[in-house]
């Protein structure tokens, strides 16, 4: 289970209490799991099961693979990630939409009837976990429109500026840090890593951009 540091920066539980936490995880039934590195921790297209997960330890990656067997990350999961079939992007049925350990992790699954039902106790934190619940799609909606705008670019070098942009507004700073490695930048965006590194070399050598590892600074 999270701990009471981990649970403050869990966005489910936001604004819920550790007691409160606690009685959840009876209340709901929820299971706790623990996966190696590249384990498959959930197939979101599976007919079975309709479990939200939250991510206690580790980082996991949310990776749609198409009907050719090329995987898409889609979101990157550090602690307090949140993952289920009703928060994932929608997918062709041809597609597979899966969750897949970076990193060792600790998972605990909640049944999303569990979350949408109504209290027999009307408890103030069930309501307050729907109202995350909620927030969280709005959230993951937001973050697949700037999937989209970043994607929509014509050339490599739009959609690394395109992304690295998003970063920068959302920081309110023209440093940025990536969220996650330069061979998931590529894939983030959809392109072959070599390509990508050779754009990110021209950008720094027009002076557009400087960089130190996944540090980057906008110049321009």
């Amino acid at each position: 289970m999270l701990t009471r540091e981990e649970l403050a920066k869990s966005p489910l539980f936001t604004d819920i209490s550790y007691e409160e936490y606690l009685q959840i995880l009876t209340c709901f039934q929820a299971v706790e799991k623990s996966f190696r590195a590249d384990d498959l921790i959930y197939d979101l297209t599976a007919p079975e099961g309709d479990a939200v997960g939250v991510i206690e330890r580790g980082e996991a990656a949310l990776i749609r693979i198409d009907e050719d067997g090329v995987a898409t990350v889609m979101e990157e999961l550090g602690t307090g990630g949140v993952f289920g079939r009703t928060l994932a992007y929608a997918a062709s049925s041809r597609d597979s939409l899966e969750v897949v350990c970076r990193t060792p992790c600790d998972v605990v699954f909640i049944d999303y009837p569990h979350i949408l039902k109504r209290c027999e106790r009307a408890c103030t934190h069930h309501s307050l976990m729907v109202q995350n619940m909620l927030r969280l799609m709005a959230g993951k909606a937001q973050n697949l429109s700037e999937r989209v705008d970043v994607l929509s670019r014509r050339s490599i070098r739009e959609k690394l500026l395109c992304y690295f942009h998003h970063l920068s507004d959302k920081s309110g700073s023209r440093e940025i840090v990536l969220p996650f490695s330069l061979s998931t930048l590529a894939d983030y965006i959809a392109t072959d890593r070599s390509a990508m590194m050779r754009e990110l070399k021209r950008l720094r050598e027009e002076g557009v951009l400087r960089s130190d590892g996944r540090r980057f600074t906008l110049l321009d």
